[in-house]
């Protein structure tokens, strides 16, 4: 039969010490094994998984901001297509909104955006990926950092291309006649405030992935690395998402 430990009694502790007694002391709250440090129970440390999560926390509300700025956007386009003005012959209110025809590059530019979406997932994955994280953590070499560094180059040349259609969108756009000057008719106005708007977004992007290829060897903690690339690819996501909504207003909204 297995024995049992009976623990003994705690031993109660004066609060007005004599001949003998224990003076009375400021307990600290103990977790169960810390750092070791006086201080910890002061300022305890952060775990990774926390910084992470800050870290997702403080991305997605910076994007809800612009989502909620793109949003306003579509309402202002689509309030626009209903103004009118007085023909001075009939004296009759006529709409002024003739619709555009969209240049045909960008059904490819929304599928190059939709195939950078695809390999910046999988780069963050592979940076989390458990197998190779383990590694690095034993000393092992990096081969976290070695499989995700492909992805994300192959992210930030299709963001590159994703730009340039922008541009030679907005170049055939001008040679149909709808250039952006102050004789722009509105149709034409939102589509590059529309489409320039969200260029310089991905712009951003784009910016955030060159840092990351050029700061992710440098940086001496796993963590670190993650959460760069995972914010990256979070951001790259939502500018994707925003890229579908926006061409879906301007291929079927007008």
């Amino acid at each position: 039969m297995p024995s049992i430990f009976t623990p003994a009694p705690p031993e109660t502790e004066r609060k007005s010490p004599g001949t003998g007694g224990k003076p009375p002391v400021d307990r600290r709250p103990t977790g169960g094994g810390g750092g070791g440090g006086d201080d910890d129970w002061r300022q305890p440390n952060r775990s990774p998984r926390e910084a992470l999560y800050r870290t997702r926390a403080f991305v997605f509300c910076a994007l809800a901001g612009d989502m909620m700025f793109f949003v306003t956007l579509v309402a202002m386009f689509y309030a626009r297509q209903a103004g009118t003005h007085m023909d001075p012959a009939t004296l009759q209110q006529i709409g002024d909104w003739h619709p555009i025809l969209l240049p045909p590059i960008l059904f490819l530019n929304t599928a190059v955006l939709l195939l950078s979406s695809l390999t910046v997932e999988l780069a963050r994955r592979h940076i989390f990926r458990e197998i190779d994280v383990m590694e690095e953590w034993l000393g092992l070499g990096q081969p976290a950092l070695r499989r995700t560094l492909p992805w994300l180059g192959a992210t930030l040349v299709l963001g590159l291309l994703f730009l340039w259609g922008q541009w030679t969108a907005w170049q055939q756009l001008t040679a149909q006649g709808f250039a952006f000057n102050r004789w722009s008719t509105p149709a034409s106005y939102f589509f590059y405030v529309i489409t320039g708007l969200h260029a310089a977004h991905l712009v951003l992007g784009v910016l955030a992935l060159v840092a990351c290829l050029c700061c992710l060897g440098r940086l001496r903690h796993m963590q670190q690395r993650q959460i760069a690339v995972d914010a990256a690819a979070w951001f790259w996501h939502a500018m994707g998402l925003a890229w579908i909504v926006l061409f879906a207003v301007l291929r079927f909204g007008q």
